[in-house]
């Protein structure tokens, strides 16, 4: 079942149920007798795509059964009694489209669309509500029209719902006669309705009818798939007690994961009687359909007949079955049956024609013989020859699909090769992508390693080149720091051999005032001149010597500061003492 299909059959439900709660008590109390209530008060269930689909594909249109690793299995009549409480006795029935729309508004149904943020309670309350604006409250004819209506929404799109978007009229017919309507065996038509729906086209993806009865039918059945959740134990019919369990993953996946568990699905986990610990209380419609129940049939669906081969699912009956093995997901399984039925066809031959041999050579014998079980010998002989040609072809049917099946075979396996072929490139592939992957998360974890020495590397470089900027600056402050106290330290010596020069002056001054009284004035002045002469000498060269200094401080830089320094102090020291010239001059 695509999308579309799902959320049409989900409207399609709300419709039905929104009618029926419109109708009036008498309207509703009609439908109960026609034996539509029990299905009318399920709650309505997710649509589980994934299961329906691994359902349908494996439905075997030859058996009219599913296929499964353990062996077929066949909804019958009883699941459907149990499951919709639909009737399965009364008259068979055998049998021009209506547009939906139409027919939905001449229900009151003019906008059937789900508002957005609607919840489902509020959609059908709203439906149900503009519904009971157009139907009738009180018997009669109209009435009879409006119950029309509705029953040809609820069978056509509902209970045998098909593909497409109209619904059939092939319904009117029955409904002529509204008293009539609840005789019919609806649920062996639902059944025959189901059948043909399942055997449809391989390239139809969804499944028409009532899709909640294949659901609970696969959980009672195949409860390992874990497909339903139990919600409400003790409801009957059955399909009320149950509601599938919301699955959010991909519907290719689902299905994948649907396939691949009913492959491996253990063979003592199935459920043949799943009715075992059911009665029949509270359900009487039971009681009249329990003649019907473990046999094989033919079930009618207005111009629709189709088998009920019971017989292939003799543990469903509580008999005893021989185990058959069936090829996993194979469409052909039923190979072993045809194989055995050909051989029973050419054994029941072979005894027909001996009988027949028997019977045209006694002649006279014969005839007493063919009295004696009532009929003459010619008779019996045309019911022999009759036999013979019937089991011969049918021999021939099956050797004919005994072919078909042996091509089919052989192009499966075929198949199958290639699919292993495939598997096998696709595992290569998978191992060198899976390698690959591997590659690259190494790369990706050596990249980041490089970056993290990267970004460490970068922090190291700049806290070097924070601390080289402090050091330079420092470097800086302290040539500019050693610069002035070496201004100030030639200053001070400056103003101190000023002091003493000064001191000197006037030393001189009043030793050549003492002096001039006991002395000549011309020896005095040369005494004094001489004295005056050297002194002017000494403190020329000593100026000279100080502008030497600073120029070669000047050129030297910052390392060369310390040995000016010191050849600086080293040419101060040299200078002789002003007072020791003026002494020894005054000695000589």
């Amino acid at each position: 079942m695509d999308l579309q299909g799902e959320m049409r059959a989900r409207v399609s439900w709300a419709l039905v149920l929104a009618v029926f709660l419109a109708f009036p008590p008498f309207q509703r109390e009609r439908v109960e007798e026609m034996g539509f209530g029990e299905i009318l008060r399920m709650g309505r269930m997710r649509v589980d795509l994934a299961l329906t689909q691994a359902l349908r594909s494996r439905w075997d249109t030859e058996a009219t059964a599913f296929v499964f690793p353990w062996g077929h299995m066949i909804p019958s009549l009883e699941d459907v009694s149990r499951i919709t409480g639909l009737r399965i006795y009364g008259r068979p029935r055998r049998s021009s489209l209506v547009p939906r729309v139409a027919l939905q508004e001449s229900l009151g149904l003019y906008d059937a669309g789900k508002n957005a943020g609607e919840s489902e309670d509020e959609y059908l309350e709203r439906l149900a509500r503009v519904s009971r604006r157009e139907l009738v409250s009180e018997p009669g004819p109209q009435a009879d029209l409006d119950l029309r209506r509705f029953l040809v929404l609820f069978l056509g799109r509902l209970l045998f719902a098909t593909r497409g978007d109209a619904v059939h009229c092939r319904f009117l017919p029955l409904l002529e006669n509204l008293g009539e309507v609840g005789g019919y065996a609806w649920g062996v038509a639902f059944l025959a309705h189901q059948y043909d729906s399942l055997s449809a086209s391989e390239r139809q993806t969804s499944t028409g009818g009532f899709y909640p009865f294949l659901q609970v039918w696969a959980y009672l059945h195949l409860p390992a798939l874990g497909r339903g959740d139990l919600v409400r134990p003790g409801l009957v019919p059955i399909a009320r007690r149950w509601d599938s369990r919301r699955d959010t993953r991909h519907l290719v996946d689902q299905l994948e994961r649907l396939q691949e568990a009913i492959d491996s699905h253990p063979y003592l986990d199935v459920i043949w009687q799943p009715y075992l610990g059911e009665g029949y209380e509270g359900q009487p419609w039971l009681v009249q359909a329990r003649p019907y129940f473990g046999r094989s049939v033919w079930l009618h669906a207005l111009n629709l007949v189709l088998p009920l081969n019971l017989f292939l699912t003799q543990r469903s009956l509580g008999l005893r079955q021989s185990a058959v093995e069936f090829p996993v997901r194979d469409r052909f399984t039923v190979g072993f049956f045809i194989y055995h039925d050909r051989e029973t066809a050419q054994r029941q031959v072979a005894e027909l024609r001996s009988e027949l041999e028997k019977v045209r050579s006694t002649g006279a014998g014969g005839a007493s013989s063919s009295r004696d079980a009532g009929g003459s010998p010619s008779l019996l002989e045309a019911r022999l020859a009759g036999a013979v040609l019937r089991a011969e072809e049918v021999q021939r049917h099956l050797e004919e699909r005994e072919r078909d099946l042996r091509l089919t075979t052989k192009h499966a396996m075929d198949l199958q090769a290639q699919r292993d072929q495939y598997q096998g490139q696709r595992d290569h592939l998978q191992g060198e992508i899976q390698s690959t992957r591997s590659e690259r998360d190494q790369l990706h974890i050596r990249a980041e390693a490089a970056e993290t020495r990267s970004a460490e590397a970068t922090g190291e470089r700049d806290q070097l080149r924070v601390r080289a900027e402090a050091a330079e600056t420092r470097v800086a402050e302290m040539t500019r720091e050693l610069a002035t106290l070496r201004v100030e330290r030639l200053c001070v010596v400056l103003q101190a051999q000023e002091a003493v020069a000064r001191s000197l002056q006037q030393i001189v001054t009043g030793i050549g005032r003492s002096r001039s009284r006991s002395r000549s004035v011309a020896s005095g002045s040369r005494v004094t001149g001489g004295t005056v002469g050297q002194y002017l000498a000494s403190s020329s060269s000593r100026r000279r010597n100080e502008e030497e200094g600073r120029r070669r401080q000047d050129e030297a830089g910052t390392h060369q500061g310390e040995g000016g320094g010191g050849e600086m102090r080293h040419h101060l020291t040299d200078k002789r003492d002003p007072r020791s010239v003026a002494v020894g001059s005054e000695e000589t």
